[in-house]
């Protein structure tokens, strides 16, 4: 196992009817700007529940930030936190919307001129402006991790950010606000986060025995209750654990002591700000041709993972490997997400040629070992046409 540190500083508040809670969790004397995405949250009551929370603070409220945050939208954001002379954030969304906050939250303390420098310099936010969220919707698990990722429309890139100061303060997580989220967007997350696993997990073996066993529970848990969780949204069991999988998919803990990949994060990125695909259905295009076109160095923990998550246990590590592939594509299937590019768009010629120009102009070298090089990403984005 690798030395590391971890520290998480974020509070969470998980359960029913935890909304109200957030009152206690905001200093009275605040300003805040409460930030959310296209309304949904004025239809499913809990706009309401936050604001009657929040009947004794000073709110102003910034709505329509969409599903791939975009800069010149929260650019309109950090112009208002700066005119109402804003001093605490509330993110009350999905991954969108708390990633868009984060940018916030390091643009409302930034020295620059040009906020976008954050993303293309990687400037790491010690100290941000302090912010809270209100989980709206599982999936990227940004309600317990420092990193975000922004998009820009008139230059079609998608580009990630963080540092220690973009923990949220604190996160209100309560599992009964996905009975009314639509099934496309419960299968997303269901994906995002078991592809946050996989990208933490689907290296080489390294010792951590215990890391593996974490990673592979919140596997196994996702596995077990997604039929439920797309078949009825109001089982609490189903709902409770599918939220908090999501969290610990990406809160840090697991990826502590192990090597990381996230090249599937990078490749499904350069998709979505190309064509517009949701985030967590690139990740499906990219991964099933990643694991194959990186088999060799990955088939020891693919076999694992055969024998572990989808009890394969006959045949050569070569055979469970494979079979492990397999087993995670029609997993994907299941969830009724297409694996194929050219299930998303007819226009996916010359794609993997533009993002493999766009990682050598960025000097991007991916992958756990930093061995995989721009002409590698371009024969897998291929492999997934």
């Amino acid at each position: 196992m690798n030395n590391f540190e971890f520290k998480n500083p974020t509070k969470i508040i998980f359960g029913k009817d935890t909304i109200e809670k957030v009152k206690e969790e905001i200093p009275q004397d605040a300003k805040v700007l409460l930030l959310y995405g296209g309304g949904s949250i004025k239809k499913n009551g809990i706009y309401d529940q936050v604001k009657t929370a929040l009947a004794n603070v000073d709110v102003v409220e910034f709505g329509g930030i969409p599903a791939n945050p975009e800069y010149a939208t929260l650019m309109e954001a950090l112009q208002v936190i700066k005119d109402q002379n804003i001093t605490y954030l509330l993110a009350v969304g999905g991954g969108s919307v708390i990633d868009g906050t984060k940018f916030l939250s390091a643009a409302a303390v930034y020295d620059g001129d040009t906020p976008w420098d954050i993303l293309t310099k990687s400037i790491r936010t010690e100290k941000g402006m302090p912010f809270g969220t209100v989980l709206t919707l599982p999936a990227t698990g940004s309600e317990m991790n420092s990193g975000a990722v922004i998009t820009r429309a008139e230059t079609k890139e998608k580009l990630a950010m963080g540092g220690p100061g973009l923990f949220p303060e604190f996160s209100i997580l309560d599992p009964q606000v996905i009975t009314s989220i639509p099934q496309r967007q419960l299968a997303n997350g269901l994906m995002d986060s078991f592809t946050h696993v996989l990208e933490q997990y689907m290296t080489y073996p390294i010792g951590a025995l215990l890391q593996d066993r974490f990673a592979e529970s919140i596997l196994q848990t996702l596995v077990e209750v997604a039929p439920t969780v797309l078949k009825d949204p109001t089982d609490y069991q189903a709902a409770s654990n599918f939220m908090w999988s999501c969290t610990m998919a990406l809160n840090g803990l697991i990826q502590k002591g192990v090597p990381g990949d996230w090249a599937v994060h990078m490749m499904g990125h350069e998709l979505t700000a190309l064509f517009g695909i949701d985030h967590a259905r690139t990740l499906a295009v990219i991964a099933p041709s990643h694991y194959k076109y990186n088999f060799e160095a990955k088939k020891e923990k693919l076999a694992q993972y055969a024998e572990r998550i989808w009890n394969i246990t006959e045949g050569s590590t070569e055979d469970k490997a494979y079979a492990a592939i397999e087993k995670t594509e029609a997993f994907f299937h299941q969830l009724g997400i297409d694996t194929k590019l050219s299930d998303y768009t007819k226009d996916y010629e010359g794609t993997a040629e533009e993002i493999a120009k766009r990682f050598k102009a960025r000097g991007w070298k991916l992958g756990e070992r930093q061995a995989l090089m721009p002409e590698d990403a371009e024969k897998i984005v291929k492999m997934a046409y």
